[in-house]
């Protein structure tokens, strides 16, 4: 019995001769667990993409970004990441409180590797994880169900220029961007935002 594959990908595989293929990356690469290279590798990052579906199964995905490290494998089956302050629609977040199925995509564009990991999310208080998070409004708590690497080689290679100068940062005061001064958006800031203050940079 397959922990991977279901019906519907199994109809593939056989119609294009791949369920010995797929049955072998299973067999070696397919694991519920984290290794100590998965492990480097995500805290390396500086980035992912994750997947959500509202409770009608309507799908999201959404780039996520911090420094270095800001995703942390905080068990070997489970990992935590921040929630920063975004555009206030909470889309991925919202649905992972409907629907707790979840997947996230780690790319290193620079050297060329990804690895998919899919399990359930949880949102927790800020103060949940030691140490905290900088300016985070909450923090996602995922219970890893798989964790499988993808061959690289149609991700294109970038080299970084530089980091996001928004990442919230420990006694940096974080910028405001843009946006949250433009007409549309300045009179409908939430309390407290620091757009809010016309001193503030």
């Amino acid at each position: 019995m397959s922990r991977l594959f279901r019906p519907s990908h199994r109809k593939l595989q056989e119609r294009h001769d791949t369920v010995r293929l797929a049955d072998r990356l299973e067999s070696t690469m397919f694991r519920e667990r984290f290794t100590a290279e998965d492990k480097a590798f995500i805290e390396r990052l500086d980035m992912f993409f994750l997947a959500t579906a509202d409770a009608d199964g309507r799908p999201s995905c959404s780039f996520k970004g911090g420094d270095p490290g800001f995703v942390r494998v905080s068990g070997d089956a489970e990992l935590v990441f921040p929630c920063y302050d975004g555009n206030g629609m909470y889309l991925s977040m919202g649905n992972a409180t409907e629907n707790p199925q979840v997947g996230l995509l780690f790319i290193d564009f620079e050297s060329p590797k990804r690895l998919r990991v899919s399990g359930t999310a949880s949102l927790e208080p800020a103060d949940a994880i030691t140490p905290p998070y900088v300016e985070a409004q909450f923090i996602v708590r995922v219970t890893v169900q798989a964790i499988f690497p993808n061959c690289p080689r149609y991700v294109p290679k970038f080299q970084r220029v530089e980091p996001s100068k928004f990442v919230p940062r420990e006694g940096v005061v974080t910028p405001i961007p843009g946006w949250k001064r433009m007409d549309w958006a300045k009179d409908v800031l939430p309390d407290g935002d620091p757009a809010r203050d016309p001193n503030r940079l």
